[in-house]
């Protein structure tokens, strides 16, 4: 597959959560076109088992392959932990994950050496980010928890909802017991409670965002095989496998501004 300057961006996730991936390279990188595939259908992906979530993404990724892009983002955690080295096995374009960039990041950031992350039972359950931030620091270990109702409750549109506050609360009582002050938010739904988390970590832990982390290896990669876009503006495409209006509502506010078309795709369920 011959990829040029024009191709664009691809971002995937199982529904509106890798939306704050996509707005972190739309910022990053104006010039560039973009597609967003959002799973609605069968989100959400943290509750699956490793050969389902694999199965979704290598037909997302051969979908995503046939709207002329030049590379492909995970956007989700769940998918990145699970599928991501058969999707650069078996896809004709570099893919990229979000863990491996938190993860260094993080490993940066600790002076205790306690690396909290909190994701999907997925992402929690795979080893990843263990695994990652072992491979970036010898002295760092993860103390993690799995936050399986965060991401409905993301879906649902509750950002602010005392709900929301006291399900999280709940949820990171146990890091907070540790000595952990770097707390990587294992899941593109998650910055979307980025205020609520934060003040629940309140002074002991800076937040490290998986999906911004990002950004640079994509600029890296680009510029490394000169398909960096110079000026202009990138146009935009978004496909769903269910609910478009729905997720119109959500992206803008997730981007602060209105999606026009909202495609809606039918695969297999």
């Amino acid at each position: 597959m011959k990829r040029s300057k024009s191709g664009a961006i691809a971002v995937f996730d199982s529904g509106v959560g890798g939306l704050t991936v996509f707005r972190a390279v739309r910022r990053a990188l104006p010039a560039e076109r973009l597609v967003y595939f959002g799973d609605t259908a069968r989100l959400p992906y943290g509750s699956k088992t490793r050969e389902a979530v694999t199965r979704y993404s290598l037909e997302i990724g051969r979908f995503l392959c046939g709207k002329d892009i030049k590379l492909l983002v995970v956007a989700c955690n769940s998918a990145s932990a699970l599928a991501l080295e058969r999707l650069q096995r078996e896809l004709p374009v570099p893919v990229v994950g979000v863990i491996e960039p938190a993860a260094l990041r993080a490993a940066r950031e600790t002076r205790t050496g306690v690396v909290g992350v909190i994701g999907t039972q997925a992402t929690v359950a795979s080893g990843a980010y263990q695994k990652a931030v072992a491979r970036a620091s010898a002295r760092a270990r993860v103390a993690a928890a799995a936050c399986p109702l965060l991401v409905p409750l993301v879906e649902e549109g509750w950002l602010s909802d005392p709900v929301t506050e006291e399900v999280a609360r709940r949820y990171l009582r146990p890091l907070l017991r540790t000595r952990m002050d770097v707390l990587i938010l294992g899941c593109t739904h998650y910055p979307l409670l980025k205020r609520t988390l934060a003040r629940l970590a309140g002074r002991r832990a800076s937040l490290v965002d998986s999906g911004e982390e990002v950004v640079e290896t994509l600029r890296s990669l680009l510029a490394r095989d000169g398909l960096l876009r110079a000026g202009g503006r990138g146009g935009e495409e978004f496909y769903v496998t269910d609910g478009p209006e729905r997720f119109r509502k959500l992206a803008r506010r997730i981007l602060g501004r209105p999606v026009k078309r909202v495609r809606l795709v039918r695969l297999a369920l």
